[in-house]
């Protein structure tokens, strides 16, 4: 019973949005304000594509995510959505992630 309509579900949106978008966005704010403060730096070696390859791969959730998602939505009909949200998320963190660090390993 999981089809299209599931997928673009607001439910569904929002919890990809926040694995793909929301980690990536957070990790490498934090990343570069971090850096500008001084408080820390990069690795040796490192470059800020990597940096952001690795803020992307932190989208990659799925015990946590539906651990949360099932507290937060109790109802029965939330599941589909609530599972397919974080598996997209995942997937989209995990592609993103590998095609950013296998750009940024060819141009280092």
């Amino acid at each position: 019973g999981v089809g299209l309509d599931t997928l673009l579900q607001p439910l569904t949106l929002g919890i990809a949005g926040g694995l793909f978008l929301g980690k990536q966005l957070g990790v490498s704010a934090v990343a570069a304000l971090g850096a500008m403060a001084g408080l820390f730096r990069l690795p040796e070696g490192a470059s800020w594509p990597q940096m952001y390859g690795v803020a992307l791969l932190t989208g990659i959730g799925f015990t946590m995510s539906l651990f949360i998602g099932t507290l937060a939505f109790t109802a029965p009909e939330a599941a589909a959505p609530l599972r397919l949200g974080v598996l997209t998320g995942s997937i989209l963190s995990a592609v993103a992630g590998y095609a950013v660090l296998r750009l940024a390993r060819a141009r280092a």
